[in-house]
């Protein structure tokens, strides 16, 4: 049991997560309440990584990033190490492939909130950035639970975008999914099994403490 796999894939999982709602809470935002007309491009760019083949994107991302390019000579020039095969690599990459895993739960939940509520706290003087959090984002609560599972679940499960990016390299790249690649590459299925099933517990304790969470919020806020 690799156990280094696992704690770099929760510690990238919680970090792509983090970087998943700082971002996409505002992008969620404006694209449930923009009314510009070219919005549909923004949104099917978010929705992208939905029908790529994770190699095809983890190929883009590896481009992108590389030390040709001028976002990884800037980054090895300001860091003094290269973005591919790091784990700063692997976070730019989760970020970008989980993006819509967590952008559509949220946009969803933002439209559903009543338009007259909004309107009211407006008229009260309210200002859009106090509407928001005091209004619109509690009245979203659930999907934005929803929007942080499935950035977590996605991210410590994926494979082709990280091994493209990141490589295999034990203790920097190695996650969970890849370690499970090498065990049965070697014929050593017994430690594939075994690494498998603790993803597959992790993934249903998650789930299962969500949709908990989810029935406690409906339960006390039936709105």
């Amino acid at each position: 049991m690799d156990w280094r796999a696992f704690e770099l894939s929760v510690r990238l999982a919680l970090v792509t997560t983090l970087v998943l709602l700082i971002v996409g809470v505002p992008l969620a935002y404006w694209l449930s309440f923009s009314r510009w007309r070219l919005k549909f491009l923004v949104e099917a760019i978010v929705a992208l990584p939905l029908v790529l083949p994770p190699t095809v994107l983890g190929f883009y991302i590896l481009l992108a990033i590389g030390p040709h390019s001028p976002v990884g000579q800037l980054y090895e020039t300001l860091a003094g190490q290269m973005l591919p095969f790091s784990f700063q690599g692997l976070l730019i990459a989760s970020v970008l492939y989980s993006l819509p895993f967590a952008v559509q739960p949220l946009v969803s939940a933002f439209s559903s909130v009543d338009r007259k509520l909004i309107e009211a706290s407006w008229a009260l003087g309210v200002s859009q950035l106090k509407t928001f959090f005091r209004v619109i984002l509690p009245l979203s609560m659930p999907g934005v639970i929803t929007a942080t599972v499935l950035s977590f679940a996605h991210t410590l499960g994926e494979f082709g975008v990280v091994l493209m990016v990141g490589g295999n390299i034990e203790g920097v790249t190695r996650t969970a999914s890849i370690a499970i690649y090498d065990h049965v590459q070697a014929l050593e299925y017994e430690a594939a099994g075994q690494t498998a099933l603790v993803l597959v517990g992790i993934s249903f304790v998650v789930l299962a403490i969500t949709y908990g969470v989810q029935r406690r919020i409906w339960a006390i806020w039936p709105w």
